[in-house]
Formats: C-alpha cells, sequence, structure tokens
C-alpha cells in the first residue's frame, strides 16, 4: 500500500532555513544499494549534503553502474565492509572531517553500535535518541515522536533524556517552550502499569527543573494529546492536551508502530534523526519520500551548523 503525501509541507520554512546553510560534509555509511547511493547523489546535486561515500569501492562502484548513477565528482573513502565502514565514518567524524553521518544499506544498529563503542568520541553525556519529525495532514502543527528507533525499553533516567533531546532539538527549530505530552494507555497513574508511574515522574521532574524549557505533562492517553475535545470528553484539565508538540512514548515498539500508522493511514511525512552524540546522525529508509529525505538531511545541517557554533563559542 502506498502512502499518500503530505498536504501541508510543513518542513518548506526548515528547508528554506537549512539552504542558506552550506552543504553538510556527511559520511554516507556503506552506500552499497541502488536506493542509498541514488540518495547521496540526489542530495549532493541539490546542494544539501556534501558526501563522502564510505564503503567498498569496488562494490560502490558495480552498483553504481548496475544502476545508472553517476559518481561524478563523489568521493570515496575505500574499506572493506560494512562494519569497517561504521568504525571509519565514526573516526571521520570525531576527527572533523565530516559534520553528520547517514546511514546508507547496514543495519541501523551496526552503525549505532559504532556510535556508541567505548572506544568512540562521539559519545555524550546525554542518552543517544531518534526523533520523528512528523508532518501529519490532520494535525496543526510538526509533532514529534521519540524514540521509535533505538532505545527498546527505557528506564526512567533514559526517559528524560529522551524527553530532553526533544525540547532541545524543537527549540533549535523554534519551538520556545514545547507541549511534551508523556504517553500511556490511561490517564490516570496506575501502580501495574509502568509507563503510567514513569509518566507522573516525568511531569515533577519537569516542575523541579529536572528537566527544562519545556511544558510536560502525562500520562495522557493518544487521543487526549491530540484531541483538546477528546480531552474535554473526559474531564481532563491538561496545560498539554490537544496541543502537544512532543509524544514521549512508552517504548520503542509503540513508537514505532505509532509512527508508520501515522505514515501510511494518515499520509504523515516523518523526517527521522539521532540525537545525543556530537554528530547528527540521518537515519532514512528505503521508503522515504524525495520531501523527507531532504527534510531529515536539512534537519542534521541545522543541528550541526548548532553544534559548530557551541564548539566556536558564538
Amino acid at each position: 500500500m502506498e502512502h499518500l503525501p503530505a498536504q501541508h509541507g510543513r518542513y518548506e520554512a526548515l528547508l528554506k532555513k537549512a539552504a542558506a546553510l552550506p552543504p553538510l560534509k556527511t559520511a554516507v555509511v556503506h552506500p552499497c544499494s541502488a536506493e542509498t547511493l541514488s540518495s547521496a547523489v540526489d542530495l549532493k546535486l541539490r546542494g544539501v549534503l556534501d558526501p563522502l561515500l564510505v564503503g567498498p569501492e569496488d562494490k560502490i562502484r558495480a552498483v553504481a553502474k548496475a544502476a545508472g548513477i553517476s559518481l561524478l565528482g563523489m568521493v570515496i573513502e575505500p574499506v572493506e565492509h560494512s562494519h569497517a565502514a561504521a568504525e571509519r565514518a565514526v573516526e571521520l567524524a570525531a576527527s572533523g572531517r565530516v559534520a553528520a553521518l547517514m546511514k546508507g544499506s547496514l543495519h541501523s544498529d551496526e552503525l549505532l553500535s559504532a556510535v556508541m563503542a567505548t572506544s568512540s568520541r562521539l559519545r555524550t553525556e546525554r542518552r543517544m535518541s531518534h526523533v520523528y519529525l512528523m508532518d501529519i495532514p490532520a494535525y496543526d502543527r510538526l509533532l514529534l515522536i521519540t524514540d521509535a528507533a533505538i532505545t527498546i525499553q527505557p528506564d526512567l533516567d533514559q526517559k528524560r533524556d529522551i524527553c530532553q533531546n526533544a525540547i532541545d532539538f524543537l527549540r533549535l527549530l523554534g519551538v520556545e517552550k514545547p507541549n511534551v505530552v508523556v504517553l500511556a494507555a490511561v490517564e490516570t497513574v496506575n501502580s501495574k502499569m509502568q509507563a503510567t508511574l514513569d509518566a507522573a515522574a516525568l511531569t515533577v521532574m519537569a516542575a523541579r527543573g529536572q528537566i527544562t524549557n519545556a511544558v510536560v505533562d502525562g500520562p495522557l492517553a493518544f487521543d487526549n494529546a491530540i484531541s483538546i475535545e477528546a480531552a474535554r470528553a473526559k474531564s481532563i484539565v491538561s496545560p498539554v492536551a490537544g496541543h502537544a508538540d512532543i509524544l514521549l512514548v512508552p517504548n520503542l515498539e509503540a513508537g514505532n508502530i505509532l509512527a508508520k500508522q501515522l505514515i501510511y493511514f494518515s499520509g504523515a511525512g516523518a523526517a527521522g534523526l539521532v540525537l545525543g552524540a556530537r554528530v547528527p546522525i540521518i537515519l532514512t529508509s528505503r521508503s522515504d519520500s524525495l520531501e523527507v529525505r531532504m527534510a531529515s538531511a536539512g534537519l542534521a545541517k541545522l543541528v550541526a551548523d548548532q553544534n559548530r557554533q557551541a564548539g566556536a563559542g558564538v
């Protein structure tokens, strides 16, 4: 089933802002499929990325030849296989030769394992997490869903980091004080449902300054998060009900299912990025549209520019 194109074009303002920045020097890790290779070439031609292809050179050239993809102007950093590509890309990022990483045709956990390795210099004190920035036709703003790709069953401390990563990211995009909904199946605290306990704790942590620059409330169910009418029908009083900017999901499975439902049933676009490392990491899907790939790369440019300014003391 083909998903419908997003109707609102809410990525346009972000893409315009990103377009004002120079192409982002990006290590494309193991681009050994026609889809990933053509995406890297296309993003270079559009001036979004300045890609460095990290992978087996013979294989990359064979894929390009078979698919009719021109590699004119593309630079290849030759390594033997996908695992070596991930390790080399991390080294390039740590040394400053590239300012972002982009997943090619290897598994996400293979790339992220290299980033999170003890020897990696890309780790920070913050837990790494993935965000989907979604353009949903039926919703009145961009909606961020986290974490749907990295942390399988986050504990409370990990959820705090996931939450703060998302808040800092939306603030970078111009949302001064995001509304965060901590999702659960119900709106009341139930000692038998860990998601509700975590949600209540995160709400108090925000009130006490352990989570900053956002309005955080939970537990709330999905309907109350995005519909003020649903919240009123249940007599729920919440400062974020119906106006969520961020949905913090209980676990990876819930987030992954929610995001893909919105993509395939609601025609949503889902630009994805990994936060919490020293460089942004672009995780693309083979089914992503050009608009979504452009948006994901554009978001990486904005994060990398903030990192550059912070490093330069701007």
